[in-house]
């Protein structure tokens, strides 16, 4: 398995935001949309604002890999579990990074017991 970098782990989580692609079924990507990507430790994670339903997170669990693009970082990526890791954490990390720059409506929709089964841990595929 690959590992991040420490400097791709700096530059993604210092991104304030995150373009994202998952794997279609043709084998291509599909367009980028963007989101917000928090480190926790040496783990990188994304969460579907919108629900199970968005179609990047619908086929980022089908597929299970997509693409990133942050800080000058881009990296074919899996789409792993995060159970690994608590919630809270990463809820702690989304409100760290994000409630001063953004409000607490908007970061409301990345955090909390709603948004926890939606975790996608991010992990770099070799090159």
């Amino acid at each position: 398995m690959t590992a991040w970098t420490e400097e791709e782990l700096d530059r993604i989580a210092e991104a304030e935001e995150l373009r994202i692609s998952s794997l279609r079924r043709d084998g291509s990507f599909s367009k980028p949309i963007i989101i917000w990507v928090v480190r926790v430790g040496d783990d990188l994670f994304v969460r579907s604002a919108y629900g199970p339903e968005n179609p990047w997170y619908v086929n980022a669990r089908r597929r299970g890999r997509g693409r990133i693009a942050a800080g000058g970082v881009e990296r074919d990526v899996d789409f792993a579990d995060a159970s690994g890791t608590p919630a809270e954490a990463i809820d702690a990390a989304y409100h760290d990074k994000y409630d001063p720059i953004s409000s607490p409506r908007i970061v409301a929709t990345v955090v909390g017991e709603r948004v926890h089964p939606l975790t996608l841990r991010l992990v770099p595929r070799e090159e």
